[in-house]
């Protein structure tokens, strides 16, 4: 079995797990914890890229990627606490270690790579985890998450490799597909 066939083959597995799990939630559930989901995930991107974008205004995006490293995680965290809720984002292509894709994420990741799902419920046990993309929207979000020879400047590539010496989290373009939010809900 190629490589091509075997990926195509276990998407369809997890496809398949994935129609279970929203099967096994109720309807009305499922719609309110993605409406949930939806809100938090909304409000989580609109605090962050205001914050960064308040970092780069004031000082470049040098400034904004120490912002990130000391401010981001508070700042998600916090908003965990206000939604009562765990929140968090993991990607493939990871800045911060804390946000590395787990077992099952990486077979989830290759059903969003491979499919335009915009969002997904999953069921663990008495949890409810919902995923969303995150995409380089912006042109700003090339200045750190871009090409390393030419779109991010050699300060603040130097301020990445200092604070994050295994950084996986450039070479994207606009609007590439660059990770998820994650929510997990109690039930």
């Amino acid at each position: 079995m190629t490589v091509i066939c075997r990926n195509i083959f276990f998407a369809g597995l997890l496809l398949m797990g994935l129609s279970a799990c929203k099967t096994g939630i109720d309807k009305d559930t499922y719609g309110k914890f993605q409406n949930s989901g939806s809100e938090i995930t909304n409000q989580a991107q609109a605090v962050l890229l205001s914050n960064v974008g308040s970092a780069i205004q004031k000082g470049g995006t040098e400034f904004a990627v120490e912002f990130c490293h000391l401010k981001a995680s508070p700042l998600i965290d916090s908003l965990s606490q206000v939604f009562s809720c765990n929140i968090s984002r993991v990607s493939e292509k990871n800045r911060n270690p804390n946000n590395a894709l787990n077992k099952t994420e990486r077979e989830l990741w290759k059903v969003f790579q491979t499919r335009t799902l915009p969002d997904t419920l999953l069921r663990l046990n008495s949890k409810i985890i919902y995923y969303k993309r995150i995409h380089t929207a912006m042109p700003a979000c090339l200045k750190c998450h871009g090409n390393v020879d030419g779109e991010i400047d050699s300060a603040t590539l130097e301020k990445i490799q200092k604070l994050y010496p295994n950084d996986l989290a450039t070479g994207y373009q606009l609007n590439d597909f660059r990770g998820l939010w994650k929510v997990v809900f109690e039930e």
